[in-house]
């Protein structure tokens, strides 16, 4: 009477998954643990940086530089998502995860990621606000607000995860385990399921859709405006100002929304998964690292107080030197 169910019993329930990673070879994997230990390290460093000068700079307690250090936060988390079990995976010949431990990643995945989308878009509305409406700038960019901000860019990203995650507790694997990835993700996973995933896909293409279009379209507008105000200014000099300010925001932006777009809203293609990993790699790992760099290289603000608090802490750091100097 219920063949599909009874079909369903007999057949073993996978609590274990296989993550085949980056490469086989082992010379590859050793070099890989090389590779993203020192990625990962700097990843940490460069953001915890960002916090403690911004947090010791009491010229830099600005709304800028507050959801700056919070994107800081939010890159240390995200990086620490799936960057620790893969060098854990490099050292072992069993690479697996259990499946609470795939539903915990996938979790904490869209949490990082819809927070920084987020963040990344008051960021936005920071720089329309400087640019467009100076005058008001502190009257609507109160501590207060931005707080609320911060607050709800986490709050959609709770949201956004839940609404993900929990429908996989329903979700049954009962014969293939190898996700052809490195981390969990849930385009990877989801095929390998033995039950009904068409509610999965929909609920991930809806709220993909729903927090890219909105984070997305509030970007895009505060730039036109940006835009239009600054090639109203006469002088070459105070355009190249104005857009300075917004280069790096916008060379974080794009890395991020092409390269995680790319690997959620495309169709799913066997032929696409290797460039999926790739491409992930980008947007998981790597722009966690590269957003410090951007954003200390092109606003001198930052460079300067990172020289400050080097010769702050120089001291004891060397302190022979110090020493010898008397």
């Amino acid at each position: 009477m219920f063949p599909e169910s009874s079909k369903l019993e007999n057949q073993t329930v996978i609590t274990m998954f296989i993550l085949l990673g980056l490469s086989n070879n082992p010379y590859i994997q050793d070099f890989f643990l090389f590779l993203f230990m020192i990625i990962f390290l700097v990843t940490i460093m460069g953001n915890i940086l960002i916090i403690l000068v911004i947090k010791s700079e009491l010229h830099l307690q600005t709304p800028m530089f507050f959801f700056l250090s919070h994107l800081a936060f939010v890159d240390i988390c995200y990086s620490s998502v799936t960057v620790p079990k893969m060098l854990a995976n490099f050292l072992t010949k069993q690479k697996t995860i259990s499946w609470e431990g795939c539903i915990v990643q996938i979790y904490f995945t869209f949490q990082t990621a819809c927070t920084e989308i987020f963040i990344l878009s008051a960021m936005g509305y920071d720089r329309y606000m400087a640019i467009c409406d100076p005058l008001h700038y502190s009257r609507y960019l109160t501590r207060e607000i931005c707080n609320k901000m911060v607050v709800g860019a986490w709050s959609l990203g709770f949201f956004h995860s839940m609404v993900n995650a929990l429908p996989l507790l329903n979700l049954r694997f009962c014969s293939n385990n190898i996700i052809r990835h490195y981390a969990c993700e849930l385009p990877s996973l989801l095929p390998l399921s033995c039950t009904d995933t068409l509610s999965n896909y929909i609920i991930l293409l809806i709220s993909l859709s729903a927090i890219s279009l909105s984070s997305f379209l509030i970007t895009l507008v505060s730039y036109i405006y940006i835009i239009s105000a600054v090639l109203k200014i006469n002088s070459a000099e105070g355009r190249q100002k104005a857009f300075s300010t917004c280069s790096s925001h916008l060379i974080v932006v794009g890395l991020y929304y092409f390269t995680g777009g790319f690997c959620y809203m495309k169709p799913r293609s066997e032929s696409f998964m290797d460039l999926d990993k790739v491409i992930s790699i980008q947007y998981s790992i790597l722009t966690p690292m590269l957003n410090p760099i951007i954003y200390s290289l092109k606003n001198k603000e930052i460079i300067s107080a990172v020289e400050k608090l080097f010769r702050k802490v120089r001291p004891i750091l060397y302190p022979r030197n110090n020493i010898l100097r008397f």
